[in-house]
């Protein structure tokens, strides 16, 4: 017993310590290349300017999709928010997706909604829509409002495509506060670059404790709440380091649900959201990535790292305990959807370097993490542990971690800014060297129930109660 013990204890050490090394060495490159590419973003559009978009007759028409479940408390100043968006050519879609509460309701008053005969192409298989809205206004010709059987947010975006006009889809959570300038920015690249765009996304940010007016951010305050402050440093970490990265080898494999812009015609040509999977803005991606090498048609999903969204992020544990649950769900529901990608040439970047590096860093990460622990336990209980590599190889992580989240508080610093409080940067530091005893546990724990309920079969996507924004 012993005997076998030890060769556990040997095969351990090894393995991990190779796996950490292999995995701080993709986070150095990765974040080289986001430097890289943070830099070429900032020279580029120094002297940008959009408002040449803005009145350009070759500007892309784009139709706002924003689904909407339960969403009564910020519905209707997001929708004014939506509807002051600095961009000529578009159209508001908001799809009421079988709200039990009083979203429709809230929608018909603010904006002098009447139901109407309306003609939908139903490209994309939904469920029944029971009807569609617009206004007496003149001023809001633009918005549309759907009513549909409840059916899941990809279940609306779908409904939402098939009465869209335009050539764009810009799919938006109605829950969030979008930059004025939002569109142009992302609209850019669709303009600019020498290859066909399919996609581009743009940074996420937390509103939470931000001074809000009528769906406009008026000025950013660090959260109040701990558990929505550790999600900030989260947030950038993901969005400034990750997305720049993989944005600068056109290795994205997701654009946020919360806003992506995206070509209609090939999101309707792959069928548009699956309805399979709670990961569906990673999936669609991934189905509209390989479409473009069944054909042959060279392509591009870029990333925009301007703040141009701003979402609430949960602020008690269950609730973010269910959303973390769904994404770890939605990761590996995609990468199994896809796994003829693995290591596959035909692809090339995306199968050779993206899709392996998803599926062996991204998705085995947290469980090689949570095997390691319990391996250790065991090995603390027999009495059998190397103190001194154990605790060499813990402080070497720990300090590589704590070096990337100051890393990620620079790069906002020398970018874009938003926290421009000596109080604030002071508690992002502070959060630094706390996250890994607090935060990232709860995290860790949260991804391993989500991989046990993708096992069992649950496809729940989990109530996400919204405080509204103040």
């Amino acid at each position: 017993m012993e005997s076998m013990l030890n060769t556990i204890a040997i095969f351990f050490n090894h393995y991990i310590f190779v796996y950490a090394m292999v995995v701080m060495l993709s986070y150095l490159l990765i974040i080289i290349l986001s430097a890289f590419e943070m830099r070429t973003y900032l020279r580029k559009n120094s002297n940008t300017d959009y408002r040449s978009i803005l009145v350009s007759e070759f500007a892309p028409s784009v139709s706002i999709i924003a689904p909407a479940y339960n969403e009564a408390p910020n519905i209707v100043d997001n929708v004014r928010s939506i509807l002051s968006l600095h961009y000529n050519k578009y159209e508001v879609i908001v799809v009421n997706d079988g709200s039990s509460d009083s979203t429709l309701d809230e929608l018909i008053r603010a904006f002098d909604l009447k139901k109407q005969n309306y003609a939908i192409n139903k490209r994309i298989d939904t469920q029944d829509v029971r009807g569609v809205f617009r206004s007496n206004n003149p001023g809001l010709e633009r918005l549309i409002v759907l009513d549909k059987e409840n059916g899941g947010k990809a279940d609306a975006l779908n409904a939402g495509i098939n009465i869209a006009h335009n050539a764009l889809l810009f799919c938006i959570d109605a829950d969030c506060i979008i930059d004025p300038d939002a569109i142009l920015k992302l609209v850019k690249p669709f303009m600019d670059e020498p290859v066909k765009v399919i996609a581009a996304g743009g940074v996420v940010r937390i509103a939470n404790s931000c001074e809000i007016n009528h769906g406009r951010l008026v000025k950013v305050h660090m959260p109040n709440s701990l558990l929505s402050r550790f999600q900030v440093l989260e947030y950038l970490r993901g969005f400034l380091l990750g997305r720049m990265a993989w944005s600068r080898i056109n290795g994205l494999l997701i654009v946020s649900g919360a806003m992506g812009l995206f070509d209609k015609d090939i999101v309707i040509k792959c069928g548009g959201y699956s309805t399979k999977t709670v990961g569906e803005d990673m999936e669609l991606v991934l189905r509209m990535r390989k479409y473009m090498h069944k054909h042959k048609i060279p392509y591009k999903v870029v990333y925009t790292p301007d703040p141009l969204c701003w979402t609430e992020a949960p602020s008690d544990l269950n609730i973010l305990g269910r959303q973390r649950n769904r994404w770890s769900r939605g990761c590996l529901e995609s990468l199994i959807m896809h796994r003829d990608l693995f290591f596959n040439p035909k692809y090339g970047t995306l199968g050779l370097i993206s899709y392996p590096y998803w599926l062996l860093v991204e998705w085995m990460g947290p469980i090689i993490e949570f095997i390691g622990l319990i391996v250790l336990g065991i090995l603390i209980y027999f009495g059998l542990v190397n103190w001194t590599y154990t605790i060499i190889l813990l402080v070497m992580v720990y300090c590589f971690v704590l070096a990337i989240s100051t890393l990620t508080i620079l790069y906002e610093e020398l970018s874009f800014r938003q926290y421009t409080s000596g109080k604030d940067l002071v508690k992002l530091s502070l959060l630094s060297f706390l996250e890994p005893f607090i935060y990232h546990p709860l995290i860790l724990y949260w991804e391993m129930r989500g991989n046990f309920d993708f096992l069992i079969g649950k496809k729940a996507w989990g109530k996400m109660n919204r405080n509204g924004f103040r």
